[in-house]
């Protein structure tokens, strides 16, 4: 894995494995804007909704043994897109830290709490009976949702409490999940003009 800071708050990472190529960019004070193709059409969906929602500027280029399965690829490219987040936050010194949304998608809703803390913690609950064996758009498992999330998690060490409200529609129930990460994101990692360096009582994060 090769990951690149830049000015500002950017990170660019390229990551090869006997199971997929993954590229990411990303710029945590973008305006949204992104270009995504993982070969997986469902996931590319709910990339491109977390770049606009959390205002995140994304490119992910990725391609793997969708041949076998989805999985390799899609959890690649989250471990990738944390470990980008990660270098891109840098000392985490002037942001606000914590962030927190309840998005609707139509009959469907979900709540993200988020806090950029420096310990991987998911907490990931609510999803209706099954939702976990749907296949949604022909190659994205209902299970990888809690799967991408975990490796975001993990790998940008951040804490994130994830529950869904309601929901019927398997697509929805994924979209909202992903929205309200990205507005809760967006939220925590925002500088916040009172915060004078780090926000922890340790002086660290």
């Amino acid at each position: 894995m090769t990951v690149e800071t830049a000015t500002g708050r950017t990170a660019r990472l390229e990551r090869t494995t006997s199971e997929s190529s993954v590229l990411v960019e990303l710029d945590l004070d973008g305006t949204g804007q992104s270009d995504i193709s993982t070969s997986v059409p469902f996931y590319d969906h709910m990339l491109t909704a977390l770049a606009k929602h959390s205002l995140i500027d994304l490119t992910v280029k990725a391609t793997g043994d969708t041949h076998i399965d989805a999985h390799h690829t899609v959890e690649d490219v989250a471990i990738s897109i944390g470990e980008a987040l990660k270098t891109a936050l840098g000392s985490k010194a002037g942001i606000r830290r914590f962030g927190e949304a309840t998005v609707p998608l139509d009959e469907a809703l979900a709540n993200a709490v988020v806090d950029i803390s420096g310990r991987p913690y998911l907490v990931h609950s609510g999803e209706p009976a099954g939702q976990e064996y749907h296949l949604i758009g022909g190659h994205f498992t209902g299970s990888l949702t809690r799967h991408v999330f975990e490796a975001i998690t993990l790998h940008a060490q951040i804490c994130l409490h994830m529950n869904v409200l309601g929901g019927r529609d398997p697509h929805h129930i994924v979209e909202a999940q992903f929205k309200a990460f990205a507005r809760a994101l967006r939220a925590a990692v925002e500088p916040d003009p009172r915060v004078d360096g780090i926000p922890s009582t340790k002086g660290a994060l």
